[in-house]
């Protein structure tokens, strides 16, 4: 395949980071952070009626989290970790709300005295520890949505809950002194299909009107997750379709009065603002007569690049050397046989690529440093750098 430099960056954004990259041993993620501003903007200009909540598992540099804090975002929280982290750079706990729906009872009363009040639940048993470590907070119940496999990288049935059950655990919220505050759900990370949300939102706005009509609760508030997808090799639509289609979804059910929406963007915001530079460590084919020639390169599923696992997430690869191409194999440099990035999909490189040269990750800037091992064969966690 061919990669063009201009389908993912512009000239200057990519040259800043191509020159800043030159300087540096491999590997490394280098970020942009003038990308992630633009995309920030463009979200809420696509949303203006929408509190933003960055989440922060997609990496939670401090250079990301510092400025999204100055231009006024608020931030999804999985762990008293995070919390600890976003609070130190001044965030009020105004500003977090709790995501995680599994947590430890005295990880929420930890919350509770930092001051947060709005929290994720998805079970009986959650709510009840919310109940005594929380008294009094915002809950907002996540429910299973159809459709997450159409996602690149999809949710399972770990998070949320029936619908049946949703309202169960929002009267019983009420009965425990909680604020049944809202609805939650996620659609699935890099999700492609717009339709999704359509099922997901009609089903909230069911659950809306039985509680209000049966048992005098009023929900205020819609958590509608991320999902939005960013720039990989498989194209998507603009953000600009995202936006108009899911906000004609949501005044088809709700009209002009809508409940407070709240998105939890991670990957579409920080995604495409980072490049993973690599460095070519062996070529190598399996026999005399073999077709498909190996690419052993020092980064791999346990450094940065998990969301290969199953060729899920498939991101561009681009390279200096030019010339003929032929479909490689892309392995890391790990000792364990599962670091493999890519068998099944045909990646094409060059002919004359060889051990020292460097290949181009794109879209790297989301889940990689994150996700990115400790110590794994004594490889150190993933280098980032922010520009």
């Amino acid at each position: 395949m061919s990669i063009k430099i201009e389908d993912y960056y512009n000239r200057e954004a990519f040259k800043r980071m191509k020159n800043f990259a030159d300087d540096h041993e491999t590997p490394f993620v280098v970020v942009d952070t003038q990308v992630i501003s633009q995309a920030y903007d463009d979200l809420v200009s696509n949303f203006p009626f929408a509190k933003i909540y960055y989440a922060v598992k997609a990496n939670p540099a401090n250079e990301i989290a510092s400025m999204l804090r100055d231009k006024g975002s608020n931030f999804d929280i999985a762990s008293i970790y995070e919390l600890d982290k976003i609070m130190k750079l001044g965030v009020g706990a105004d500003r977090i709300s709790y995501g995680n729906t599994i947590k430890k009872a005295r990880d929420i009363r930890y919350f509770y005295e930092r001051g947060v009040r709005m929290y994720a639940t998805d079970s009986e048993a959650d709510l009840r520890n919310i109940a005594k470590a929380a008294p009094g907070s915002k809950v907002y119940v996540r429910i299973l949505t159809e459709g997450s496999t159409s996602a690149d990288w999809p949710l399972s049935r770990k998070f949320g809950c029936n619908p049946d059950m949703a309202l169960d655990l929002l009267i019983l919220a009420k009965q425990l002194g909680l604020d049944p505050y809202g609805l939650s759900f996620h659609v699935g990370s890099q999700q492609r299909d717009i339709d999704v949300w359509d099922a997901a939102i009609a089903k909230v706005k069911v659950i809306f009107e039985r509680l209000k009509e049966e048992d005098g609760i009023s929900l205020r508030m819609i958590n509608m997750g991320g999902g939005f997808p960013a720039n990989y090799i498989t194209k998507t639509n603009s953000l600009e379709t995202y936006a108009a289609e899911i906000t004609r979804f949501l005044k088809e059910d709700f009209g002009d009065e809508l409940p407070e929406i709240i998105l939890e963007p991670g990957r579409s915001l920080i995604a495409n603002a980072g490049i993973l530079v690599s460095e070519v460590v062996l070529v190598a084919r399996k026999s005399r007569t073999a077709v498909e020639r190996w690419v052993y390169t020092d980064v791999g599923k346990f450094s940065g690049l998990i969301e290969t696992m199953d060729e899920s997430i498939k991101f561009p690869i681009w390279t200096e050397k030019q010339g003929e191409m032929e479909e490689v194999i892309i392995a890391g440099p790990t000792c364990d046989s599962a670091d493999i990035m890519y068998e099944n999909y045909k990646y094409g490189l060059p002919l004359n690529l060889a051990s020292g040269d460097r290949l181009y990750w794109f879209s790297t800037g989301a889940y990689t440093t994150s996700y990115s091992a400790v110590e794994f064969n004594g490889f150190p966690p993933l280098k980032a750098y922010y520009i």
